[in-house]
């Protein structure tokens, strides 16, 4: 899960930080890009190195779109003339939820070619943020040591009876569990893996007895 991989506390920045201080934050941070968030901690956006690069530029040089690629510097340009970060960031921002799966957040990742996600709770407020780099590292954990691991947690969880009657597979991560259980103990099962941190995703192929 996101939550197993994501960095605590996240850094971010208040709609109404200047620029100059946005730049010391992503300096400090050591972050190309940071969250915005509002007083209640909701993420309403994201800034940018290359947003803040587009408004330091504009002041040093005082440019003005031209007619090639008119359209796209307008865009830039209507940014530039902010000074606070409700001003430059890109909104609304991608998130992804703490209880989503490492593939799901890597996928979202490589869409949106983001290299730090913001990580956030049902009503949008900011909990952490997920490195790319941190979502490749759990993708690719040792699958024999991630078995091992499921297999001690299915020998806790069932009764000798019932152990032979369930069967396990482990791909990047991914757990996939077939067979029969009775319903409760298949439940507490299924929470469990899901608890294991190198464990991506839980295929639950089980059925009730």
């Amino acid at each position: 899960m996101v939550r197993d991989v994501m960095d605590v506390p996240a850094a971010s920045l208040r709609e109404g930080l200047p620029y100059r201080d946005i730049a010391r934050a992503l300096a400090s941070s050591h972050a190309g890009a940071l969250p915005v968030v509002d007083a209640e901690d909701h993420v309403v956006g994201v800034v940018s190195e290359s947003d803040l690069l587009a408004k330091i530029a504009f002041e040093a040089s005082g440019h003005r779109p031209g007619r090639i690629g008119w359209l796209r510097e307008r865009r830039i340009h209507g940014r530039t003339c902010g000074d606070v970060a409700a001003d430059l960031m890109t909104s609304p921002a991608i998130s992804v939820p703490p209880g989503a799966t490492v593939a799901e957040a890597a996928w979202l990742a490589t869409l949106s070619r983001l290299k730090r996600m913001p990580v956030t709770d049902r009503e949008g407020r900011l909990v952490g943020v997920v490195r790319r780099d941190a979502l490749l590292q759990s993708l690719i954990r040792d699958d024999a040591g991630i078995r091992t691991e499921v297999d001690a947690t299915i020998t806790a969880c069932c009764p000798p009876g019932e152990r032979a009657n369930v069967r396990l597979a482990v791909h990047n991560g991914i757990v996939e569990l077939t067979g029969e259980l009775p319903s409760t103990t298949l439940a507490r099962l299924v929470a469990e893996v899901e608890e294991i941190t190198d464990v991506v995703e839980v295929k639950n192929l089980l059925t009730a007895a």
